[in-house]
């Protein structure tokens, strides 16, 4: 049986990396890229820990720091959505004029 290198690790992330950057361009619903958002926020986690292993640097450290500010980040995104779905009752990006004059 085969050991799994770093290069599983890198191969797996950049799937996640690619899955999240199409859903955040291809998709409507806010809650959608929120969700495609954090895959390449875990897909960084991965490149980072593998790269921790591979050359002994702390990346596992600054993967708990991006887990950090992926849980702020949507905890203030999902309270940003709520708002907005009370006043204009649709999750939709393409309805959202609100800065427009």
């Amino acid at each position: 049986m085969a050991d799994i290198t770093t290069l599983h690790y890198l191969v797996v992330a950049a799937g996640l990396f690619v899955l999240g950057t199409i859903g955040v361009l291809t998709r409507r619903n806010v809650i959608i890229i929120l969700m495609s958002i954090e895959l390449i926020l875990n897909a960084v986690n991965l490149n980072l820990v593998a790269f921790s292993r591979m050359y002994d640097v702390h990346g596992q450290v600054f993967s708990i720091f991006v887990i950090t500010d992926a849980a702020a980040e949507a905890a203030v995104g999902l309270g940003i959505l709520i708002a907005f779905f009370r006043n204009k009752e649709t999750t939709n990006v393409d309805e959202v004029d609100l800065m427009k004059w």
